[in-house]
């Protein structure tokens, strides 16, 4: 019997060629990941030409609990068969009363104690441009500050707030950044000094910074190379936000559901901030955005900040079954466990790839920047150059062996890994034997040496865990 196989290609191909012809330019991920998906379930999915793969990409981190999984399903048929109403703007329904309930059951307590929420468009975007409205009603004022290397969405006050724009109501500071620090120190010397710079900007008189209207933060920078911020920094800005009046802002849009092995990655320094900006996980895997913020900041008038399409049910009751699993069940301490020993692997394997300037992350968020390994440079301060060819190969190679991943950082040269909070450690092995393959052959084929050994270096495995 003839194989199907051309005829699947055919289909696949098909597809892929009127995306090209028929979307707009601005299509980014089709591009880098040509694969049509047609069925996926918990981190694999399978594309229509039959080929499968681990999928670390998660919709950038939408999916806390991968494709497709039982108790999201289940959640999302309860209410279709239900006959309940699936449109209602922001009338009050049982749906989205048991979904702020179980969101409150895992804010920080003691913003939970005087939350309010407000839901808006249906995309983190959305919930920043919300946030940046509430903070700038709340104070009168309209000034902001925001950090380097940031990315809070692709609307035009989320673009403002980002690293790469350039608006006068915006004052940017430096972020901690170890392994590019802004002083060229790294370390905790480099995160102190910018807690200083924004310190001393904001006490200056005469440092042409006004009273801001609010600052916003990544705890974990996403797109801007999965770069974590110091504790202690988090905590400085907490301190020098609330003495001054100043409305913190933490963007959780990536990091919250778990991902950073805290439910929210507000929790590792322990600040409580006045707003936290939520998308992403938090619907389940369908669109829904929500700003949390304090009480005393509720001062809009009915109707000041509104849209159509805030009331997303379905992804509301997909919201509730996938916040209460996490809770339930732990993933966020099993985001750390296995995280924890995904970098530990990774940074072996970067002692023998030079190609490897810096491995670092937060839960299961991990990101490995690459560089060029034949420039001068400090990896304690300045770091090698950034390599983004090298980069956007790595990324094909994985392809090619099976595995999604996504690429950021300021130079696009980050490799990112966002897989589902319920990877196994089967999965997490695979996936690490399947990126530092894709490293090892990138590396040379553009050149550069091999490791030592001549092939790739035989790692550790991680130890055996239980996962519920």
């Amino acid at each position: 019997m003839a194989s199907s196989e051309p005829a699947i290609d055919a289909v696949q191909d098909g597809i892929l060629r009127r995306q090209s012809l028929r979307e707009s330019a601005a299509r980014t991920y089709a591009r880098s990941l040509p694969i049509v998906p047609v069925r996926a379930r918990g981190m694999t999915i399978e594309g229509a030409d039959g080929q499968r793969y681990l999928d670390c990409l998660s919709g950038a981190g939408a999916l806390a609990l991968g494709h497709n999984h039982p108790v999201v399903l289940e959640a999302i048929r309860s209410v279709l068969d239900s006959g309940a109403p699936l449109h209602v703007l922001d009338l009050a329904t049982p749906v989205k009363d048991a979904f702020i309930t179980e969101l409150f059951r895992t804010l920080p307590r003691e913003l939970a104690r005087r939350a309010r929420v407000q839901f808006c468009g249906p995309a983190g975007t959305d919930a920043v441009e919300a946030a940046l409205k509430l903070v700038r009603t709340a104070t009168g004022r309209t000034g902001l500050l925001a950090f380097s290397g940031a990315h809070h969405g692709m609307t035009v006050g989320a673009l403002e707030a980002s690293g790469g724009a350039d608006d006068p109501r915006v004052a940017r500071l430096p972020y901690p950044y170890h392994y590019r620090c802004p002083f060229g120190v790294g370390g905790e010397q480099g995160a102190e000094l910018c807690a200083h710079w924004a310190e001393n900007l904001l006490g200056d008189p005469k440092g042409g910074v006004g009273a801001p209207a609010g600052m916003i933060l990544e705890p974990v920078q996403g797109e801007g190379g999965v770069i974590p911020a110091p504790d202690s920094w988090l905590r400085r800005m907490r301190q020098l936000t609330a003495a001054r009046g100043i409305p913190l802002i933490a963007d959780e849009v990536q990091t919250g559901v778990g991902r950073t092995g805290a439910f929210w990655a507000v929790e590792h320094s322990g600040i409580v901030p006045d707003v936290m900006v939520l998308s992403k996980a938090v619907g389940g895997s369908l669109p829904l955005a929500v700003v949390v913020y304090r009480d005393d900041l509720d001062t809009w008038e009915p109707g000041a900040h509104a849209g159509t399409f805030r009331g997303n049910q379905l992804a509301m009751a997909a919201g509730t079954a996938t916040l209460a699993y996490v809770r339930e069940y732990g993933l966020a301490a099993r985001a750390a466990t296995i995280g924890g020993l995904m970098l530990q692997r990774l940074r072996e394997l970067a002692a023998h790839q030079p190609c490897i300037g810096d491995v670092r992350g937060k839960g299961l968020m991990i990101g490995v920047e690459l560089v060029d390994e034949e420039a001068e440079g400090d990896a304690d301060s300045s770091g090698r150059p950034a390599a983004p060819g090298l980069a956007s190969a790595v990324q094909q190679e994985c392809l090619q062996r099976g595995l999604i991943v996504e690429l950021g950082g300021r130079h696009s040269s980050v490799v990112r890994l966002l897989p589902p909070l319920t990877i196994t450690d089967e999965q997490a092995e695979a996936v690490l034997d399947r990126l530092s393959d894709a490293i090892v052959t990138a590396g040379r084929t553009a050149g550069r040496r091999d490791s030592r050994d001549g092939g790739r270096p035989r790692l550790p495995r991680p130890a055996a865990g239980t996962h519920r």
